[in-house]
């Protein structure tokens, strides 16, 4: 239970709180961008099961890999990414809490 409050808090406390503290001025944008981080789960649909609570998604569904995070971190660079690269990072940190490596 507090693992699940822990991985969802993070989906969408997190870039809240990053758009209430850096974004003030345009802080619902900046929390609309971050949360299009979610649109990455999709790529759970080409899983069986689609949804496993015992399944860590970090490096396994395609879009949660260590490839693609690499891709993720590059976009937090120029401005005009910034945002959707802060809401992919931010995803797959939320998705590591439900990985026994943390």
């Amino acid at each position: 239970m507090i693992q699940t409050i822990a991985h969802y808090g993070c989906h969408f406390l997190l870039p809240l709180t990053v758009a209430l503290v850096f974004y003030k001025a345009n802080w619902k944008h900046a929390y609309l961008l971050m949360l299009l981080g979610m649109l990455i789960d999709l790529d759970h649909l080409l899983a069986t099961p689609i949804f496993d609570s015992n399944r860590c998604s970090v490096n396994f569904h395609p879009l949660h890999t260590y490839y693609a995070l690499i891709i993720y971190i590059l976009l937090l660079f120029p401005k005009k990414t910034r945002l959707i690269g802060l809401g992919l990072v931010i995803h797959i940190i939320a998705d590591t809490v439900d990985c026994s490596f943390m």
